[in-house]
């Protein structure tokens, strides 16, 4: 059980990024990461010789809203951050999986474990149950949760796929059956690297265990406060994103069985991010500018990208009722005009996020040694750093 009081100082933690819009890893090249520029590029294909796979394990026992907080309000820089990366001049397919651990709704016979969303690219699904979680004080089996994520979530197998995990929490790693250092062979053996972050105190994550367990992993140790608010910037490009965004969301024709309830859901994300602030907003609106977020099951316009008769293939039982009783030909005309507006908004929100950035990137500047890590920091840095030694790129 926690009972820690922790005071309020300086946030980090490692999946995917000196200020809560600044990045360290620009020492490692000019371009920024923590709000990376986005730009349209036609050419830019999905690679299908790389993937970045992410699980992100979060502590909910009691004391860690703040860690949830952080997550919630990191989830799209991380994703922006994570398309700056190209192999071989292609975008790398990414996953990301969610798990919880230490929580007292979860049973002891499951070890207070539960898988929250397997790796998928269905990033909406993602931000949904993230803003659901919720904390209830317990027992935290860092080596039980580590091993479980190894053995049960789908791994790539090429030889350029990165595999990341990201353990953050506040207990002792030593808690539970499961050795840690037993965990992390495993995990090592199918080529997955352990990033901790330890929430509390310096000093107290190195005597627990998480950095030894970072070691043994191969992978980077921090120590953040989690309940330090991340710091976010406005700026004057915000406005026009967030009103691009608006009409973004109108190119998206629903289909079939679930096709209603993700189009809602992408709706109710955008609620969700600017729920936390209207950078959050921003970041999410500029997400959708990427290939990585991809809704070809259940959007037409993306469906009609993967082959020449995806559109042939679509039941008229599974089109939204607009679309019902049109020819094929019209339906197709509609989703091309639909796919021109959505082309169009992109190019402008891409060009907004550069000005966006330069603009942060000066405000970073100023603030300089007043706020330093926190969760999504931590793993952009983490994450950069490993894909510049696997022959990865940053590009603009």
């Amino acid at each position: 059980m926690k009972n820690v009081t922790l005071s309020a100082a300086v946030l980090i933690v490692a999946l995917l990024m000196v200020g809560c819009d600044g990045l360290k890893a620009r020492a490692m090249s000019q371009t920024s990461v923590d709000n990376p520029v986005t730009t349209v590029n036609e050419k830019d294909v999905i690679s299908n010789e790389a993937k970045i796979q992410v699980a992100i394990l979060l502590d909910t026992s009691n004391s860690m809203d703040g860690l949830i907080e952080q997550a919630k309000s990191r989830l799209w820089n991380i994703v922006n951050t994570l398309t700056t990366l190209k192999y071989k001049g292609q975008t790398p397919a990414i996953e990301i999986a969610l798990y919880e651990y230490g929580n007292d709704n979860i049973p002891a016979s499951k070890k207070h474990i539960r898988l929250v969303v397997p790796l998928t690219n269905d990033l909406d699904l993602i931000s949904e149950q993230l803003f659901a979680l919720t904390t209830n004080g317990g027992q935290e089996y860092c080596g039980a949760v580590i091993g479980e994520a190894t053995h049960v979530l789908e791994w790539g197998m090429r030889e350029a796929d990165m595999k990341l995990i990201y353990i953050a929490g506040n207990e002792p790693f030593t808690q539970g059956t499961v050795n840690y250092k037993t965990a992390v062979s495993g995990a090592l053996e199918k080529a997955i690297y352990i990033n901790t972050i330890h929430c509390g105190g310096d000093g107290w994550g190195e005597s627990a265990s998480w950095q030894d367990a970072a070691i043994r992993g191969k992978g980077k140790f921090f120590n953040i406060n989690h309940d330090e608010q991340v710091r976010h910037y406005d700026t004057p490009y915000d406005a026009r994103i967030m009103e691009c965004n608006e009409k973004l969301n109108d190119t998206y024709i629903s289909y079939g069985s679930k096709g209603t309830a993700k189009k809602e859901s992408q709706l109710q994300q955008d609620v969700n991010a600017k729920s936390v602030s209207s950078a959050n907003f921003t970041e999410r609106a500029v997400s959708k500018t990427k290939k990585v977020y991809d809704n070809k099951s259940w959007d037409l316009v993306d469906k009609a990208k993967e082959s020449a008769v995806a559109l042939e293939e679509v039941q008229e039982s599974e089109l939204p009722d607009e679309l019902k009783n049109k020819s094929k030909q019209e339906i197709k005309a509609i989703v091309a005009q639909k796919d021109t507006e959505r082309t169009g908004l992109q190019k402008e929100i891409a060009e907004l996020a550069k000005k966006r950035q330069d603009y942060i990137d000066e405000q970073v500047k100023k603030d300089a040694g007043k706020t330093g890590d926190d969760l999504g920091e931590a793993i952009n840095q983490s994450v950069i750093g490993l894909a510049l030694t696997k022959g990865y790129v940053i590009e603009k």
